[in-house]
């Protein structure tokens, strides 16, 4: 490459990084500030957790649509829409003054993430040869996430302090609003796009499916999982996704391509996301927990306490690309998962017993580095080998088991944490439970392929 390219697609992985950084920094920056706005909006104690589910039940509802949108519309344009959706309703957020506004303007913030993400990521996928490259951009990119989870930890303290709690989202407004200027200049106009016209059909029933599925893994445990309106939601998710499936296996122009599963490679990356996401997903909530209640930290002191162990993240996310190219993804993957195994069941055991900040930190930060490795290393493996033009969707499907193992993950190990009472005891259990379930991912991880030669990319049709 010569020296004006190279720049440039560096000046590039910078905006694909920052757009990465936006959403991982709202993962942790509003949890420290519910408190206040519970009190300040009138939220009852049941209710408050919607600031938090509604982002999320939109967010994995309209996952496969944003990747589906990203390839049909254009990736470009699909990003900065994303982008604008998360400003505007970060802006809303700030300024809601009731309760109901200010979870209508979560829910955009979701809806605004599900464009964004897979949207990003397929312009990783893409905008980057598969390989050395590849493997790179993606490390920067998870840097950025993990990058901004200890910017969100620290952010959510002090501004919260400083300036209230409304500034945990307009702290989101320039850094959104810098990302679609960047994305003007850097990324090129839209070109030749998937063939086919939008699926209607299976966009309402995957969308409505997959929203109700998520609402009712993230509702179950305040609810109740006997409770009528879960069990009619959970009934009604099931057979919108019948029926989504049914759709897709009959439409000339499916939302979600049912041959994408033959790539073993994207096939596995989903069961692998879900499954990392359902273990070391959950751990920053059991972390935060013992923090708070058995060790007494406040709210700043709690984001101070990730910023070694996030920043160890980051530095495996840095190496995951480096560790692929030389070992292999599925090689990268697989041990990862055992060091992360053993220092999850070593964090485990530490929580059990009541453990200081000094005692849990090297098992923290062993932790982090292999989730860092791991979190580059899955989405390069899931996107290898499919099609340029099917990376949005089949990052929309990623992403999807992204979410739906968030929900299912945390709903089942906190019923675990909260057997035990709540207490070390309880909170011991759910984390080596969650050490066991990342022991037997690595069965998943070795159905990767060694080498995967690239798909044949589908007919075109111009912008």
């Amino acid at each position: 490459m010569t020296t004006a390219p190279r720049r440039r697609g560096g000046l590039l992985l910078a905006l694909l990084g920052l757009a990465q950084l936006i959403t991982s920094i709202d993962y942790n920056i509003v949890y420290v500030a519910l408190p206040r706005i519970g009190a300040d909006l009138g939220f009852s104690a049941q209710n408050l957790q919607w600031v938090v589910s509604a982002y999320a039940v939109a967010f994995g509802g309209f996952l496969l649509l944003g990747g589906r949108a990203a390839d049909l519309l254009g990736r470009r344009r699909v990003f900065v829409a994303g982008l604008a959706l998360y400003a505007i309703a970060s802006l809303a957020g700030g300024l809601a003054g009731h309760a109901g506004l200010l979870v209508a303007a979560r829910a955009v913030q979701g809806l605004g993430g599900a464009l964004l993400f897979p949207a990003t990521l397929a312009l990783v996928a893409t905008s980057f040869e598969e390989g050395r490259e590849r493997n790179r951009a993606f490390s920067v990119w998870a840097a950025a996430g993990a990058g901004g989870m200890v910017l969100g930890s620290l952010l959510g303290g002090v501004l919260t302090e400083a300036f209230g709690w409304a500034a945990v989202f307009y702290v989101n407004v320039p850094l959104a609003a810098a990302a679609v200027a960047g994305a003007v200049l850097l990324l090129p106009a839209d070109g030749p796009r998937a063939a086919g016209r939008f699926d209607v059909a299976g966009a309402l029933t995957a969308t409505a499916g997959v929203t109700l599925i998520v609402f009712t893994l993230v509702q179950g445990p305040v609810l109740g999982w006997a409770s009528p309106p879960l069990l009619a939601a959970a009934a009604g998710g099931v057979v919108l996704l019948a029926a989504f499936l049914a759709i897709e296996s009959r439409s000339g122009s499916p939302l979600m391509p049912l041959r994408l599963f033959a790539n073993r490679n994207l096939s596995t990356g989903v069961v692998l996301t879900l499954l990392f996401m359902a273990t070391f997903g959950t751990l920053l909530y059991f972390l935060t927990v013992h923090f708070q209640r058995v060790l007494g930290y406040s709210a700043l002191q709690t984001g101070l306490a990730y910023v070694i162990p996030m920043a160890a993240g980051a530095a495996g996310s840095l190496a995951g690309g480096r560790l692929a190219l030389r070992f292999g993804n599925r090689a990268t993957l697989v041990t990862s998962l055992l060091v992360g195994s053993v220092a999850t069941l070593a964090l485990g055991l530490g929580i059990g017993a009541g453990g200081s900040y000094l005692a849990l930190l090297p098992s923290m930060v062993v932790l982090n580095l292999a989730q860092g490795v791991i979190y580059t290393t899955m989405f390069a493996a899931a996107t290898t080998g499919t099609a340029l033009f099917d990376q949005g969707i089949a990052s929309g499907i990623v992403s999807t088991g992204q979410q739906v193992g968030s929900a299912v993950g945390l709903a089942a190990l906190v019923a675990v944490a909260n057997a035990g009472a709540g207490g070390p005891a309880g909170l011991r259990n759910a984390v080596v439970i969650a050490a066991i379930g990342i022991l037997l991912t690595v069965l998943v991880g070795l159905n990767f392929r060694r080498s995967t030669a690239p798909a044949e990319d589908e007919p075109l049709v111009s912008a």
